[in-house]
């Protein structure tokens, strides 16, 4: 077997950076800080491609693949006991390889990195740059710890860790109280969630016995005592397996912001835009799918409770953010909706897939699609990093014209655009159409929820790209003249522009690799063919969105006006994102606040606290009472000594004449 001894490494790289940043980054650093965060990151991330290349590749037949070469195995690459509760349960560290487990570290480690190195010149002159790059280590330990996590428990651990990185960076900026309101928002929506993951992780480990992923799914997926235990207890009519799943999708859907906890990620824009980039590419939104992913042989036997409920919760929610992204002005809530909506693509593509062979297209098609959704969600924040940088707004009203000032940000995100909209031949184009296909196979009105998404996600992007790059003030300025339209913010650094180069690659050349071959749901390698005829559609829809965002914003018109107006209330309705966020404060504010908060305040505030004040007041007012027995003078003491002595005598003869 080949040797994983690294393995351990690719999370502590990170977690090294994150001690010396936070310990003594602002004093012996300071200036270095991005150096060494981003060289560890680096190291890290080779490292990752080093175990892919070992896992898949030249050490594939040592490390994992059958006798017959046909089928990744997952190795237990460490393990060892952390605490010991009795001889049949414990929770142990440990770092499990599987085909989603190495193609994550990959993921994360390289947007990361991508990350850190455009960070050194976004972020340059902060005040609080060590700290900025700790927190950025913090975030990719908890993410890759995550990813190879052996068991069910310690991924809990490493989860809430992801939560409590993003409320560090979303809060980076703590001297904004839209920011701090921003980190609490993404905190507590989240607990929330994980409080039904965290109940689902003891539905299913009770019954199955364990904390182990590999032993968990095995026995909650034969008939061992463990799965008739579970699958024979229900309540309301479902089986508490299918509870379990649901619990533990809860707290997916949560992480990866589903209808409807979603309320926290556009409000998560607070952060930097490079923290954006990491959160919403490669890190906390991908949790969940991951989570699914993870223990997906069981939720396909829960069918059709636990992954019906993925499937329409992904479905619904990838719709109605497209919906809700076609209406937004700032170029960063446009991109946060439209992860949602992708997001809600990965999840559906694994509600309507089955386990094993060619009815895992629908798994293989949701990683495929995390795999390439990386590359150019990655890429579209990093260019809104360049533009904001230059135009220092986030409003896409105040840009426009920008093609000619930023060529090289303006091919790379065209390229990102055309990815994100399944145009082929880029990346988006290959894993979407996967999508598609495994949701006609199977469900078709999620297949027609899918297929109409795609031609809104063609329209907002385009919408997004022709009102940044073509129509606006800074074209108009160009137009008339002004010498100082595009050199007002000076060039952007070569640390900004590289992980553009690389991204807008990975963007273009990612879609060509065979993902079938290297990851599905049982480890097979299955053969994909997507008829051409079936994709004529999806691009249609995709060119019409297109050719309908070039009519509104190619130019500078009243026509978006116009459009607005006409559809009027409906029009406002998206616009506030059907108010949803105003009914969650509703509800919070006037019903649990006033119903069940001030009652309880008033219970805790009279009969709590003035219980305990009751019996304070009552215990000083004995002690008032009594406290002159205890004078210190001589005669008193003899004085009840005596009575005490009299009394006795006269309990005495009564007892005696009785």
């Amino acid at each position: 077997m080949a040797n994983y001894n690294y393995i351990a490494w690719i999370p502590l790289l990170p977690l090294a950076g994150f001690v010396l940043l936070g310990l003594f980054g602002r004093r012996r650093f300071r200036g270095f800080s991005g150096i060494l965060g981003t060289g560890l990151i680096l190291a890290a991330a080779l490292l990752s491609l080093y175990a892919a290349w070992q896992y898949f590749g030249a050490g594939a037949g040592a490390a994992g693949v059958t006798a017959g070469g046909s089928a990744y195995k997952p190795i237990l690459a460490m393990k060892f006991t952390w605490l010991s509760f009795s001889p049949g349960l414990s929770i142990d560290m440990s770092v499990l390889l599987d085909p989603i487990s190495v193609m994550m570290i990959v993921v994360v480690s390289l947007v990361s990195l991508m990350v850190h190195i455009f960070s050194l010149g976004y972020m340059k002159g902060e005040e609080r740059f060590g700290t900025y790059y700790a927190f950025l280590s913090l975030f990719s330990f908890s993410m890759l710890g995550l990813v190879l996590s052996g068991n069910i428990f310690q991924l809990f651990i490493f989860w809430e860790l992801v939560g409590c990185s993003s409320f560090l960076l979303i809060g980076y900026y703590y001297d904004r109280p839209s920011a701090v309101a921003a980190s609490k928002k993404a905190f507590i929506v989240t607990r929330f969630a994980d409080l039904g993951f965290l109940i689902g992780i003891l539905i299913l480990s009770f019954y199955g016995e364990t904390l182990d992923f590999g032993t968990l799914i095995h026995r909650l997926t034969t008939p061992s005592p463990q799965f008739l235990s579970i699958t024979s207890a229900s309540f309301l009519g479902f089986s508490l397996l299918s509870w379990g799943l649901t619990l533990v999708f809860i707290g997916g859907a949560g992480k990866s912001a589903m209808f409807p906890l979603h309320v926290w990620l556009p409000d998560a824009m607070e952060g930097p835009t490079p923290v954006s980039a990491l959160i919403h590419a490669a890190t906390m939104v991908v949790a969940g799918v991951y989570l699914v992913a993870r223990l997906f042989p069981v939720f396909s036997l829960s069918d059709p409770p636990a992954l019906g409920v993925v499937a329409y919760v992904g479905a619904f929610s990838a719709l109605i953010a497209a919906i809700m992204a076609c209406t937004q002005t700032d170029i960063k809530r446009v991109l946060a909706y439209s992860t949602m909506s992708q997001i809600g693509y990965m999840m559906f593509a694994l509600g309507v897939s089955k386990y094993g062979g060619e009815g895992g297209l629908g798994y293989m098609a949701s990683m495929f699609h995390l795999f390439t959704h990386a590359g150019f969600k990655a890429l579209l924040f990093l260019c809104a990093g360049v533009i904001i940088h230059r135009v220092h707004s986030n409003e896409m009203n105040a840009m426009g014209g920008l093609r000619r000032q930023l060529p090289l940000t303006h091919i790379c995100c065209l390229i990102a655009c055309l990815a994100i909209s399944g145009i082929p031949p880029f990346s988006g184009f290959f894993s979407k159409e996967e999508i598609l296909l495994a949701a006609w196979q199977s469900n078709k009105l999620i297949y027609g929820v899918g297929l109409f998404t795609s031609g809104l996600t063609a329209y907002y992007m385009f919408r997004l790209y022709f009102s940044i790059f073509w129509r606006g003030p800074h074209g108009v300025r160009q137009a008339a003249g002004d010498p100082g339209a595009g050199d007002a913010h000076g060039s952007t650094p070569v640390s900004m522009n590289l992980p553009l180069v690389v991204l807008a690659l990975g963007a273009l050349l990612a879609g060509l690799i065979p993902f079938s071959h290297f990851v599905t749901s049982d480890g097979e390698p299955i053969d994909t063919h997507t008829p051409l005829s079936f994709s004529i559609a999806p691009v249609a829809l995709a060119l019409a969105g297109i050719g309908l965002a070039a009519w509104l914003y190619g130019t500078m018109s009243d026509r978006p006006r116009r459009l607005a107006s006409a559809i009027g209330g409906l029009y406002r309705l998206v616009y506030h994102t059907f108010y949803i966020d105003e009914i969650y404060a509703f509800i919070t504010k006037k019903i649990l606040f006033n119903l069940v908060g001030r009652p309880a305040a008033w219970i805790d505030r009279n009969i709590v606290d003035g219980l305990m004040n009751g019996l304070a007041s009552f215990t000083a007012w004995i002690s008032a009472l009594i406290k002159g027995m205890q004078s210190g003078k001589m005669q008193d003491y003899a004085l009840y000594f005596f009575t005490g002595i009299a009394g006795l005598a006269v309990l005495f003869i009564y007892i005696w004449k009785n």
